[in-house]
């Protein structure tokens, strides 16, 4: 590998726990804990290919569980990794040869998926009476960073305003932006879907929690995956528009 390769492999590596360990929302019955982690594995992984992103996202995921829950860190460094090799190999691979109108009409309907997922998850897991542990914690009382407690109602009627607005953004990004976003969609949930069959088996039969309550964790994972596709889908497209922008021999825009 070139020295730059691992600089960089290095440095997103970095990214991947600092991201991971910024939002951990503790969850009593698994002992684990939702993040915001899936961010940076899929911005990584479309940026720099399968294996910058296997490496970072493993590598990184498991730094962040080593420090607020070492029994996930073995699982998560082959689950966090194998996602980040996914989406890195499905988006920087060719794609189906479709018409424009036919890639519309596949960013259209991800897009609805995506936001029927999100009313549901919304409706059925995230309404009504919330309390949560929110910070760098392994528990509610075993506390290594800043950490707050809150306690709240979410309306359910809030969902299906945020899957309906999903869906008018990614309509948006494939008509008037790029017809093929439906793809970069696609490879996420596919590798998302790895991530959360990934835990439920390690959880229910690695960590022996049994396959209930490994299955109270599917709908707060799925929900990890649908959040980092929201922010690293554009977060991508910014950072490659910026770097257009830039001239190849120093910074600032091109004259």
């Amino acid at each position: 590998m070139k020295s730059r390769t691992i600089a960089t492999t290095a440095i997103f590596t970095a990214f991947v726990a600092a991201v991971t360990m910024a939002f951990a929302i503790y969850i009593p019955a698994t002992k684990g804990y939702f993040n915001s982690g899936e961010i940076m594995v899929y911005v990584v992984a479309i940026l720099m290919g399968p294996y910058v992103g296997a490496f970072a996202g493993g590598v990184g995921s498991a730094i962040s569980d080593a420090i607020l829950a070492p029994q996930y860190a073995p699982g998560t460094l082959v689950i966090k990794g194998l996602e980040g090799l996914i989406v890195g190999y499905l988006t920087n691979a060719k794609v189906f040869d479709l018409s424009r109108r036919n890639w519309l009409v596949v960013s259209s309907g991800l897009g609805a998926v995506v936001a029927s997922l999100i009313s549901y998850l919304g409706v059925y897991y995230l309404s009504g009476p919330q309390e949560l542990y929110i910070g760098l914690s392994s528990g509610p009382t075993t506390t290594i960073g800043p950490q707050f407690s809150a306690s709240f109602s979410v309306p359910w009627e809030i969902w299906p305003v945020v899957g309906a607005a999903t869906f008018l953004a990614i309509a948006y990004a494939g008509f008037a932006l790029d017809a093929k976003v439906g793809w970069t969609i696609l490879s996420i949930l596919v590798g998302g879907s790895e991530m959360v069959t990934g835990y439920f088996l390690f959880e229910s039969v690695g960590l022996q929690l049994g396959f209930v309550t490994a299955g109270i964790e599917v709908p707060i994972n799925a929900g990890q995956v649908l959040v980092g596709l929201i922010v690293a889908v554009p977060l991508v497209r910014s950072y490659r528009r910026m770097m257009r922008r830039l001239p190849r021999g120093g910074v600032g825009p091109n004259p």
